[in-house]
């Protein structure tokens, strides 16, 4: 009953969909028109900041939050931009009068708050305007717009000859990573479009065949691209990693459904069928499959919304709404352009009616029954033994890119305030302390805080309101000065004429500005780690014992609160939000999965043994990321994104090729002895599953040649491990270790229905009958 409702509803949207063929293809039409023109691009909503996806409470996004005065914005997003003025030598009064323009420049720009200090080097060579910016969190839209606006002022100063200015500081450095990754979401796009369409076109040998294919795909992917688009522009966190994966995953997924169907209406054809009637039956044999298939890539991403992490939980919904967005065209679309073009979409090639010729895979299935037993082994002690090198695997950091590219003017603002501002790089480790009273009534408590941190020797270099500059200041001499000049922040930039404290004590009292809060009450202190550096694995693990420090010295120095922000700190909190969202979701999505399967199969049995191929392909592939990257790149860890993609992609992606090979194995099974229905589905849906492997797996391994800028190698990595999971789940799992699996379960394979009942005396009679199995194999 369930069977013949099935039938009867896609037979009925098959023959509506041919029927109506023109209106659908100009609804779509319509649809990616209106779309395109309405709603924002998604590349306009990327935050690329990994941090902000953080919860607030978070310990890391608390110490942000504290730090706002100073760092500003808080919860992960700085609101400063950095303005760095310097030139080979000490800089001239001059160039001090110009920075000084700059800065009234500055003032009156659209979305600048103020200048929140001046600092001049100490060795004379540089001076960095600090500018309070009022950037929306996760809009690189306005952020683009303000800092475009502080660049233009740079022709307006009138600068000196020799005196270079650029931005610098991390808003400056996320919009010129944004400029990347979009050139690198293009580039991803152009060269997936050129891999998918060459090996269609070696597929098929047909040009229309292989346009009509991934047509449907490319239309899914730009309304996608707009609907998500318009969600960011309404609050939904969208990040690059986001973009990258929608554009592979809608073209590699839907092209793989696209050949699922395409093939089988070329089967229908040359079972003696007319183009629209092979349309028709093609849809109700494959359209299940290709639904259940979609559901379970749906399924698995909507587990992702029961994340803490707000990276994961935002990407199950953009990349949900892809796939259902997918789903629906790959089921009227492409279907309508199928009974437009008819037997004239295979043109070239000739597909002429008559029996089919067993292929490659129908040899190879051939061979496989005879020794199940033997095939099976062998394919899991390969998989175990590549899954026991995934035992190596050690995370690393992803917070976020933040080095900017190379030969953008954010690089060379990095460059320029590392090199004449050590101590306060453009990524240090920011170690943030609030106390009751202004330190400038009581500035011995930033001495005991300073001794406490260096003390601890976890710092290789350690600056704040004391040496701000690289001069150190004493407490008492401190606080003479903020009785002389008044608060550091309000210190004009170039020295008054009536000066009585001498330069370099004025230098460095005012570039305190940036390191003690407009109040006196919030200080922090910048921090180089003996660790490493924030990107590095080695400083994300020692963020505990930072956070220990810090607080230590805040218990000393009469604190009331403090904590770490910076890259490394968030790094950790994400590691280990990620970690634990990972061993929530995986038993829900297998579960959940589990469950759709067993509707899909009617069965209980099969769920079990396809879900523990996935997971053990899934192991194997990170071992193989593991000895690539790891033990044979030499790299100190891989992404901790890297588990949680590709459990979630294998997952749900290995499990498409799952239902397309069992179902056919089941339709064959209806009618031929089980042995003959494996043969007959695997030389059937071989050349299907291995060509949509081949699509899919290299659009993945697209990732590994056209990713680019500050987060290339994770992408990579990435990109590999997916590629990995899914070659080895087309070539070796489905086409070898599932159909061997089958054979030697028999009719246990679709228990409890009723092909379960009746497969042990009717099949086995059967095959004894044709002679397929001798009596002691069919016993067995």
């Amino acid at each position: 009953m369930i069977r013949f409702s099935i039938d009867n509803a896609f037979g009925s949207l098959a023959r509506g969909v041919v029927r109506f063929r023109w209106f659908v293809v100009a609804f779509w039409l319509v649809v990616a028109i209106v779309v395109s023109g309405a709603f924002p691009s998604l590349g306009s909503e990327v935050n690329n900041d990994n941090s902000a996806f953080l919860r607030a409470s978070a310990p890391s996004t608390k110490a942000a939050n504290l730090a706002a005065p100073l760092l500003g914005g808080g919860a992960g997003k700085t609101s400063q931009i950095i303005v760095v003025a310097s030139r080979a030598g000490r800089l001239t009064p001059a160039d001090l009068d110009a920075v000084g323009r700059e800065a009234a420049a500055v003032r009156n720009v659209d979305g600048v708050l103020g200048i929140q200090g001046v600092v001049v080097s100490s060795d004379g060579g540089a001076a960095q305007l600090r500018v309070r910016v009022n950037a929306a969190r996760n809009d690189i839209g306005s952020d683009k717009t303000i800092v475009d606006a502080v660049e233009n002022t740079f022709t307006t100063v009138g600068a000196p000859a020799g005196l270079q200015l650029h931005l610098a500081g991390q808003i400056a450095t996320a919009v010129a990573n944004q400029a990347s990754s979009n050139r690198s979401g293009n580039q991803v796009q152009m060269f997936s479009f050129l891999f998918i369409i060459v090996l269609l076109l070696l597929v098929f040998r047909a040009p229309l065949a292989a346009v009509v294919t991934l047509l449907p795909s490319g239309l899914a992917l730009l309304i996608s691209l707009r609907v998500i688009g318009e969600l960011g522009a309404h609050g939904l966190q969208i990040s690059s990693i986001t973009q990258v994966l929608l554009i592979v995953l809608l073209l590699g997924a839907g092209t793989d459904y696209g050949l699922f169907l395409v093939f089988r209406v070329r089967e229908e054809i040359r079972e003696g069928h007319s183009g629209r009637d092979a349309v028709v039956r093609a849809l109700v044999r494959v359209g299940e499959s290709i639904t259940a298939s979609a559901g379970t890539v749906i399924l698995a991403l909507l587990t992702l919304l029961l994340a803490t992490f707000g990276l994961y939980h935002d990407l199950g919904l953009p990349l949900a709404i892809g796939m259902a967005t997918m789903l629906a065209l790959g089921l009227t679309l492409l279907p309508a352009l199928l009974a437009i073009f008819g037997r004239a979409v295979f043109w070239p090639s000739k597909i002429e009616p008559g029996p089919q010729r067993d292929g490659l895979w129908a040899r190879i299935a051939s061979r496989l029954v005879r020794r199940p037993g033997l095939t099976l082994g062998v394919g899991l002690a390969v998989f175990l033994a590549l899954a026991a090198v995934a035992l190596g695997y050690h995370s690393s950091g992803f917070g976020g890119a933040t080095t900017a590219p190379s030969g953008s003017d954010a690089a060379a603002g990095n460059t320029a305030l590392t090199a004449h501002f050590p101590q306060t790089s453009s990524n240090p480790a920011n170690l943030v302390f609030s106390y009751p009273d202004p330190v400038s009534s009581s500035p011995a408590a930033l001495v005991t805080a300073y001794e406490s941190l260096r003390s601890s020797g976890q710092f290789t270099d350690l600056s704040g309101p004391l040496n701000a500059n690289g001069t150190t200041l004493t407490p008492a001499r401190y606080a003479q000065l903020h009785a002389e000049l008044g608060p550091p922040g309000r210190l004009p930039v170039r020295e008054p004429a009536s000066l009585t404290v001498p330069r370099s004590d004025y230098n460095a009292y005012r570039a305190s500005s940036q390191y003690i809060s407009p109040d006196g009450k919030i200080v922090q202190f910048a921090a180089a780690l003996a660790a490493g550096s924030q990107q590095s694995t080695a400083a994300m693990n020692a963020t505990p014992t930072i956070r220990d420090v810090v607080g230590q010295a805040a218990n000393r120095s009469g604190a009331v609160g403090s904590g770490v922000a910076g890259e490394a700190a968030a790094s950790y909190d994400i590691s280990t939000t990620a970690n634990r969202d990972l061993r929530l979701i995986v038993p829900i999505a297998i579960f959940a999965i589990g469950l759709l399967l067993a509707l899909v199969l009617r069965s209980l049995i099969a769920p079990l043994y396809l879900i523990f191929s996935v997971l053990l392909s899934y192991l194997a592939a990170l071992g193989v990321a593991t000895l690539v990257f790891i033990d044979v790149g030499g790299d100190s860890g891989i992404s901790f994104f890297l588990p949680f993609l590709m459990f979630v992609f294998l997952f749900a992606l290995g499990e498409d090729y799952n239902i397309l090979v069992m179902t056919r194995i089941r339709e064959e099974a209806r009618r031929l002895p089980l042995r003959e229905a494996v043969v007959r589905a695997v030389g059937r849906t071989g050349s299907t599953v291995t060509s949509a492997g081949l699509i899919l797996g290299g659009t993945f391994i697209v990732l590994t040649v056209a990713s680019s800028g500050a987060e290339a190698s994770q992408v990579r990595a990435i990109g590999l491990g997916l590629a990995a999971g899914i070659l080895m789940d087309t070539f070796l799992v489905r086409t070898l270790l599932v159909p061997a699996t089958v054979i030697l379960l028999g009719r246990r394979n679709w228990w409890p229905s009723r092909m379960g009942r009746a497969d042990a005396t009717a099949h086995t009679a059967g095959d004894q009958a044709r002679g397929a199995i001798d009596p002691s194999e069919a016993r067995s």
